[in-house]
């Protein structure tokens, strides 16, 4: 994922503030650019060297950012400790652990818990399977919400308004079967409401199938999705969607979900 323009970070219009410009020399790091020089934080925020080498201090300062022997700026361990205290994060993490693990053991495939993230589905857990099946997946990845099983399973959830506006909206492509009409986004959608799984194929790449279920916080809402990712020339979906609708349901017990309620 690149970073997301400093216009897109709050400002409304005319000159960006400076929460604008802070966030966007940390919207400069992503996965792909982990590690950044002070002129490439520059570059890819947007902002003159001046006013970089001003926020990348203070945000160095407090533990944001950490600079490196070479003058290379890293992610610091402070966002980390940070980012511990989101109770979509590391705290939905600790208490799906045990359930993505059971998942793992009966399938020994690839093992995901996402949450969604407006129109972007946020991967917060992932266990790696035996199987060589393609997964552009790692804690922290964004990927489309139309385009994934867990992504399908929170899309489906989400209230109708917000469903629409998406379906209305540009869908990316990435396979030839990845959904790209509105119309059938739309019947896809109903069927995992109707099922209570996500079944999605060759969306991403063109080997692999993923089975995915709801995590429902202690309301009944859906906060979260679980899912399996194996081989789509051998998969075994009734198999499969027993083992993840059990995960889904552990999990959701966990955080305080009663379904008699």
């Amino acid at each position: 994922m690149t970073a997301l323009p400093h216009s897109r970070l709050g400002s409304r219009g005319g000159s960006p503030t400076a929460p604008d410009r802070l966030l966007s020399v940390l919207a400069a790091f992503d996965h792909d650019h982990p590690a950044l020089s002070l002129t490439d934080i520059s570059r890819r925020a947007g902002l003159t060297l001046t006013t970089t080498h001003r926020l990348v201090g203070a945000l160095a300062d407090w533990g944001a950012l950490e600079r490196d022997d070479a003058g290379v700026y890293h992610v610091g361990l402070r966002l980390w400790e940070v980012a511990a205290l989101a109770p979509r994060g590391v705290a939905l993490r600790q208490l799906a652990l045990p359930y993505l693990e059971d998942l793992y053991e009966a399938t020994h495939e690839n093992v995901q818990l996402a949450v969604r993230d407006g129109a972007d589905v946020v991967y917060i857990e992932w266990i790696a399977g035996r199987s060589s099946v393609g997964v552009h997946i790692r804690v922290g990845a964004r990927w489309p919400l139309h385009a994934t099983g867990v992504g399908l399973v929170l899309l489906a959830h989400c209230e109708p308004r917000e469903q629409e506006e998406y379906c209305a909206s540009p869908l990316a492509v990435f396979t030839p079967y990845t959904l790209a009409e509105p119309a059938e986004l739309r019947r896809v959608l109903a069927e995992v409401r109707r099922t209570g799984v996500a079944v999605s194929s060759r969306q991403v790449t063109d080997d692999a199938l993923s089975v995915a279920a709801p995590v429902r916080g202690p309301d009944g809402k859906v906060v979260a999705a679980v899912s399996v990712v194996v081989p789509q020339a051998d998969a075994q979906v009734p198999v499969l969607v027993p083992a993840v609708r059990l995960a889904g349901l552990g999990i959701s017990r966990a955080l305080g979900w009663r379904p008699e309620r």
